[in-house]
């Protein structure tokens, strides 16, 4: 350990370059230290950060409340298989999911780590339930990179190289209930859909068609499987973002936020979907420590009412997010909440470079993306930091003149 402590950033950084797996594109920055909305590099640097780990540190990083009761859980007991054993934390996270849960049929919960481990389940407890293959999944949507999950991702960029994937899977358009209506026949299990759609671009659905999709379902007797992985917890301005269209899907997936940094995900499911005993499990999923940290960051959201303030700044921020129109390089902002985008003609990896230069993170979405995630307590007086980078950004080009609009 003293060993690493004495290494320069340049070290640290050429031994991930050398050993890791590769499959990372990574920004010349090694983050080392976080708190609340900010985060600091190896030299000292504070950088705002818009990108929370992919939507992850809702509560801030190193949450006070989050890292206590990690430390409490960690000297008391940190894994205890949900596969054989009853524990005491599992037991009240479940209660407090099942609480909070839209609506009044999830009452059910299976816990695991990750979101696409979330899609994975419920692809599995649709299948299995259902005793139907079929998965119609959307055009731009983004379920994560495991194998079922990944059958469900749109982008061919993810998909392509690991053909053949799994069978009995369609995308139609996002936001267009008549392909929906075409697509299921009497193989159609479940319709899997983001309320939102994150990775693809931040596409919030045209009004009127969750709805739509919920009766569509319904009287066709399918499941609806929202993957709120990205949305929930706060992120639109709702505990859970199928509560802006009064929705409320038979299974639900959540992930990213949940833990306050802990990797946690789980899938809420209607009272009645229920596969048998064995045919799906998780080593790690619902062990204690990542259940209080779940616990901790679940509490903490509620008593400082951040779906309210992710609402509230979020609307501040889209407002500041249009003015930015006036760039020649700017087609649109849209979004919800504080899971918000800015639209750019041409690629916005040069952009998201220079933000960092001027001390923002932020994310791509897509080729011509730039997606802001903050921490749900960020500040009028941030978003302004953030304005005003951009400002100072866009009027530049790569190579001095607009790059070729990109498709998204």
């Amino acid at each position: 350990m003293a060993q690493f402590a004495q290494m320069q950033t340049e070290q640290l950084r050429e031994i991930e370059e050398q050993h890791s797996s590769g499959v990372y594109a990574k920004r010349p920055l090694m983050l080392v230290r976080g708190e609340g909305t900010r985060v600091w590099d190896a030299d000292g640097k504070e950088y705002l950060d818009c990108a929370t780990g992919i939507g992850v540190a809702a509560v801030g990083h190193s949450n006070p409340q989050v890292a206590q009761s990690i430390a409490d859980q960690a000297r008391t007991l940190m894994t205890c298989a949900d596969a054989h054993f009853y524990n005491d934390k599992r037991a009240e996270l479940i209660h407090k999911l099942v609480e909070i849960a839209p609506g009044e049929r999830l009452k059910r919960v299976f816990l695991c780590n990750s979101g696409t481990e979330a899609n994975e389940a419920a692809i599995k407890f649709a299948r299995g339930f259902t005793k139907k293959p079929g998965i119609i999944a959307a055009t731009r949507g983004f379920h994560g990179r495991t194998l079922g999950a990944l059958t469900a991702t749109w982008n061919p960029k993810y998909r392509k190289p690991f053909q053949p994937l799994l069978p009995n899977f369609q995308h139609v358009p996002f936001g267009q209930i008549e392909p929906l209506e075409s697509a299921i026949n009497e193989e159609t299990a479940a319709v899997l859909l983001e309320p939102v759609q994150g990775e693809g671009g931040i596409f919030p659905p045209p009004s009127g068609y969750l709805k739509a999709v919920r009766e569509l379902c319904t009287r066709k007797n399918i499941l609806l499987i929202l993957d709120e992985v990205q949305t929930g917890f706060g992120r639109t301005g709702k505990m859970f973002a199928c509560e802006h269209f009064s929705v409320e899907p038979d299974i639900l997936c959540m992930a990213k936020a949940m833990g306050g940094g802990m990797p946690i995900g789980a899938i809420l499911l209607r009272e009645d979907i229920v596969i048998a005993k064995g045919l799906h499990g998780s080593t790690f999923g619902g062990n204690p420590l990542a259940c209080a940290a779940a616990l901790a960051a679940i509490r903490y959201i509620e008593q400082n009412h951040l779906p309210e303030r992710a609402a509230e700044t979020g609307r501040y921020f889209l407002e500041q997010l249009n003015k930015l129109k006036e760039h020649e390089v700017v087609r649109e902002a849209r979004g919800m909440g504080l899971m918000l985008a800015l639209q750019l003609r041409v690629k916005s990896g040069f952009y998201l470079q220079r933000l960092m230069e001027h001390a923002i993170l932020a994310l791509p979405a897509s080729n011509t993306v730039i997606r802001f995630l903050p921490p749900l307590e960020i500040t009028h007086q941030e978003v302004d930091r953030v304005i005003a980078a951009l400002n100072s950004v866009l009027p530049e080009r790569p190579d001095g003149k607009p790059s070729a609009e990109e498709d998204d």
